[in-house]
């Protein structure tokens, strides 16, 4: 049977790296939602290499962006500040968006269910990307406006070479840091109390509760490929956070957000240094 016509049947994989290359954001995110829709009926080869044949991730001039400290503190206490701080959680989920259509196309020979699991996290960052970008919009500002920094994609480049790794340091490393971080910014943006600020927390709502399954994938995959490969998953994780330079997570942690996203109680027993 063949595909419906209006059903892009180029392969799935390689229209992943395609989008990653992309610097327009709208562009990116239109042909994320059109990788997942056309998921179904599209081919899936699992096993070839593929080449990128531009500079990765495509992204737009602006954001500037600068070493991690040196991007200003945001406080919702102001209509500027306020901005600035959702600028930032908008371009982590940008980010987002281009680490998961990396994990895709990178890694070949993997089962089908991974790609899969990485096309709808791809989807979902890129909807929460539209709340955010939409948002900021409507409080007079653009992405763009103000200053970024590339602490997630640094990761994805360290661990391009590494598929254990990648699972271990960015979705159940990095980006779950956000289940930790959003509750103290939800609870900053209500005593700010503006409509604005309010809006922007029930966004974070979506955001933390799809991000809870974006780790849990994390989670599964580096649990799968440890099990493949028989290693502890435990103790190789402390071994590819020294050979990586990860950075050391502090408390408070989300503790509950985390054992939802599959963590056990050995693994935050280790990350309060128990």
């Amino acid at each position: 049977m063949s595909a419906p016509p209006d059903i892009d049947v180029r392969d799935i994989r390689q229209r992943a790296l395609t989008a990653l290359c992309e610097n327009d954001p709208s562009r990116k995110v239109d042909q994320v939602h059109a990788l997942w829709r056309d998921l179904p009926q599209a081919p899936l080869d699992t096993t070839s290499t593929l080449t990128p044949t531009a500079a990765l991730p495509g992204r737009p001039a602006r954001p500037p962006l600068l070493p991690p400290m040196q991007v200003p503190t945001r406080s919702p206490f102001t209509p500027e500040g306020l901005a600035a701080l959702l600028h930032a959680i908008t371009h982590i989920e940008f980010n987002a968006i281009n680490l998961a259509l990396d994990a895709v196309w990178r890694f070949p020979d993997l089962p089908p269910d991974y790609y899969r699991d990485w096309l709808r996290v791809a989807d979902e960052e890129a909807t929460h990307f539209g709340l955010l970008r939409d948002h900021l919009l409507s409080l007079g500002f653009a992405y763009g406006d103000f200053d970024a920094h590339d602490g997630l994609w640094t990761m994805c480049v360290k661990t391009q070479d590494d598929i254990t790794a990648r699972m271990a340091l960015v979705p159940r490393t990095l980006e779950a840091r956000g289940l930790d971080a959003t509750p103290l910014i939800q609870a900053k943006l209500r005593k700010a109390g503006t409509p604005g600020a309010l809006k922007a927390v029930d966004i974070l709502d979506t955001i933390l509760r799809d991000e809870i399954g974006h780790v849990a994938i994390g989670n599964r995959w580096y649990g799968w490929l440890c099990a493949q490969q028989g290693l502890d998953a435990i103790a190789h994780y402390r071994v590819l956070v020294r050979q990586h330079e990860a950075p050391r997570l502090r408390p408070p942690f989300n503790e509950a957000a985390r054992k939802q996203a599959g963590f056990s109680t050995e693994e935050l027993d280790y990350l309060l240094g128990a």
